[in-house]
């Protein structure tokens, strides 16, 4: 056989040995495809009624919600390597695209394009940073952060849905401000039924959900409601209900909007994508790690990238992580996609031959559900916790919340990625910088160096330790606490060793800071030198010119100790 057709040999054998490990849905097995096709109808029941609420939060029509449910659903659960975490439109982008783009859009055609462009976008991005590795931008998005930020437009959707309950008309577009003050104002014109059609809403879905949880209370709730107001023609007396729905499946779309358009959308999709990133791949990492099974960041990346182009395409709007339903996936044991797929499913077939059953389905009922719903992205526990553990951290949290209700969601993201620098800042300029002291318990001849209650680590010697990298943040502070050491010691120092194991870069600010304090050390006869210094760190200080070559380095402290001590 010649050399060519060897290799085409082999490569053929490692693309049939590729095709025959790679597995449509991972861990679906003739055991659990039972199982799995049960979670799938339950997630249909889920799904269906807060996906409707959701393309209404949004500012959209209802198909758009359903929409989302069929062509990005696939095709993300097709790509993500979470064997659970659900993807589709939810409360908080649902209110993140209401409120970047109702002031944008000039015309009802344009909204509708604008939200299909905005996840469009959105993809690009989410794809861009699978592609060269950006998810670790999601780490400055910390959990305060997200609680406030969530939170706040948590209580933008429940204003809008309280209004909603009681039939209140509240003007599209609307700010937090505008829409509380329409609902306090309209509430003395509340519809009755639309009251009590809430009220029977809210019980049955609180009273029953934490004592038989798998049942579907909001399909039970919306199915209910439905046949009443139907009934007994509740429309006619003032009952908002969802109206036709147009059938068929979705087709593909290309948003006809002007290139200003396109980039005035920019700023909220990757708004979008940050939130989305947050969520998806915290949610996505806690229940691998629950179950034992493997996760790619980017990988899942690149899922809620498609599948956000694949909704902008098809009609749909912006997806991302639903935790809630994610959490009910793992209740009914689902440890696969394939509930994703039946959703898909059945969407399909709803849009296809049951869109009049849509018909009369009351907005008071719908908005029972999302409130329900969104009521614990609230935060108010975690905002509890914070208070209890760390003021500053909630006072982040509370920024956050704030701005994000009074100014609007883009400007809260703004804020949540200023906050994080300055909170990262705040961390990162004050470092530990202990003075080292060897072991008195420690048995071995060769005692452990660790921080003590001391004041020098042996006669004339201090031996301190920076428990960071050293740049421009904290340069300042370790200088000062080198100082500081110097100063408090009880007996006169003559010689200070920096311990380096703990830090793994310096920059040129701490190289000019340190340089500053071997003058200063020098004026008062004090030695500088170094102890355990990282191999990769060693050519970054000569570079700088930190470490010169007079400069002593020790391998260990007990070496330093050994050599540097005086008598006493």
């Amino acid at each position: 056989m010649s050399e060519d057709g060897g290799e085409r040999q082999v490569s053929t054998g490692l693309v049939a040995a590729r095709f025959r490990g790679y597995r449509v849905i991972p861990g679906l097995t003739k055991r659990n495809i039972a199982r799995e096709t049960m979670a799938g109808i339950t997630l249909v029941t889920i799904s269906i009624p807060l996906n409707i609420g959701y393309a209404q939060i949004a500012g959209l029509p209802p198909i758009a919600g359903l929409y989302a449910l069929i062509i990005p659903t696939v095709l993300y659960a097709l790509v993500v390597s979470s064997r659970q975490l659900v993807a589709s439109p939810d409360a908080a982008a649902a209110a993140l695209v209401a409120s970047s783009i109702g002031g944008l859009a000039v015309s009802g055609d344009d909204y509708a394009a604008m939200a299909m462009a905005q996840a469009v976008i959105c993809g690009v991005v989410l794809l861009l940073m699978s592609v060269f590795r950006l998810g670790f931008l999601a780490n400055y998005l910390s959990e305060p952060i997200l609680t406030g930020f969530v939170g706040g437009l948590a209580l933008d959707i429940l204003v809008s849905q309280t209004a909603k309950m009681a039939g209140v008309h509240l003007e599209p577009g609307d700010e937090f401000v505008g829409k509380l003050g329409g609902l306090i104002t309209g509430l003395p014109d509340a519809n009755g039924w639309s009251v009590l059609i809430a009220g029977v809403s809210l019980i049955v879905l609180l009273a029953w959900r934490t004592r038989l949880p798998r049942v579907p209370w909001a399909l039970i709730v919306l199915v209910g409601a439905t046949v009443i107001v139907a009934a007994a023609h509740l429309d006619d007396h003032g009952v908002s209900v969802l109206g036709e729905v147009p059938g068929g499946p979705p087709i593909f779309t290309w948003p006809s909007l002007s290139v200003a358009q396109w980039l005035a959308l920019v700023p909220s999709a990757i708004a979008l994508a940050m939130v989305t990133t947050v969520e998806g791949l915290l949610v996505s990492r806690s229940y691998a790690e629950k179950h034992g099974y493997e996760v790619s960041a980017d990988r899942d990346l690149a899922a809620f990238g498609v599948g956000n182009v694949a909704a902008g395409f098809t009609g749909g709007f912006s997806v991302g992580s639903s935790t809630s339903r994610t959490a009910a996936m793992d209740q009914a044991a689902s440890r696969t996609q394939l509930p994703s797929f039946v959703l898909a499913v059945v969407t399909l077939v709803l849009l296809l031959f049951g869109t009049g059953l849509l018909t009369s389905i009351p907005s008071p009922a719908i908005g029972a559900i999302v409130a329900v719903a969104v009521v614990p992205l609230l935060g108010i526990g975690k905002f509890a916790r914070l208070w209890r553990v760390e003021r500053f951290e909630f006072s982040i949290a509370a920024v956050c919340f704030a701005t994000t209700i009074f100014v609007g969601s883009i400007a809260g993201i703004v804020v949540a990625f200023v906050l994080a620098v300055v909170n990262i800042a705040r961390r990162a300029s004050n470092p530990a910088v202990d003075v080292l002291h060897a072991d008195e318990s420690d048995p071995t001849p060769g005692k452990r160096f660790t921080a003590a209650d001391k004041t020098i680590t042996a006669p004339g010697l201090i031996v301190l330790r920076p428990a960071a990298p050293l740049f421009f943040a904290n340069a300042d502070t370790v200088v000062r606490s080198a100082k500081a050491s110097i100063a408090a010691a009880e007996k006169p120092v003559k010689h200070l060793v920096f311990d380096l194991e703990a830090v793994t870069d310096v920059d040129v600010t701490a190289a000019e800071a340190l340089e500053r304090l071997r003058d200063w050390l020098a004026a008062n006869d004090i030695t500088l030198g170094f102890s355990r210094l990282r191999q990769a760190v060693g050519p970054r200080l000569r570079t700088l010119g930190v470490l010169k070559e007079s400069d002593r380095v020790f391998a260990s402290n007990r070496e330093a100790a050994s050599e540097l001590r005086t008598e006493e």
